[in-house]
């Protein structure tokens, strides 16, 4: 367990602020309902980084829409990806009647969001779009672009809004850069 004042180091600085995520989240909620139109969707989030972000997108959004959740992981409490990607927790749905949109929380390597889409376009959907919080190109090394990225961020280990670093710091309310033990 950390101690507050470890805790508050690992606070480097703010890149993104409450109200700036809020803003951007309104835009993408308007986004889905532009793409969709009236049509019920099935919002997926990437547990568990996504879930902050799936809920207040969830909220802006006035088309039909179910949620549902998967667990893929690829960094198992480091702060650089393992390469692997594995399923931990699979839907319990058949998207094959669904209009999916999958709300991820950061696109770094790509590898994770690459093998995600992947799998659920086998599983053939009515349509699927992605939409993350966090895009980082600089970081890319497979090919994979959302369909709407709510921010561009430079190659630092974020922390917030979702996002960890060993399990902490997902409850901030803000995007910041790690700044380590």
């Amino acid at each position: 367990m950390k101690s507050i004042e470890q805790y508050q180091k690992g606070i480097k600085r703010v890149l993104i602020t409450q109200e700036e995520i809020k803003q951007a989240v309104k835009k993408a909620g308007r986004f889905i309902d532009s793409i969709y139109d009236g049509r019920p969707i099935l919002l997926v989030s990437v547990l568990k980084g996504a879930y902050v972000f799936m809920a207040d997108l969830s909220r802006e959004i006035t088309v039909p829409c179910e949620i549902a959740f998967m667990c893929v992981k690829s960094y198992f409490e480091g702060t650089s990806s393992s390469g692997t990607v594995n399923i931990v927790m699979d839907l319990d749905h058949d998207v094959s009647n669904y209009h999916v949109v999958i709300a991820e929380d950061i696109i770094d390597t790509g590898r994770t969001l690459k093998k995600l889409v992947e799998i659920l376009k086998g599983r053939n959907p009515l349509s699927l779009h992605v939409v993350t919080l966090l895009d980082k190109p600089d970081r890319r090394v497979v090919e994979m672009k959302a369909d709407m990225s709510l921010f561009v961020i430079p190659d630092h280990f974020v922390i917030g809004y979702g996002l960890d670093a060993a399990e902490y710091y997902r409850t901030l309310p803000y995007i910041a850069e790690y700044g380590g033990d």
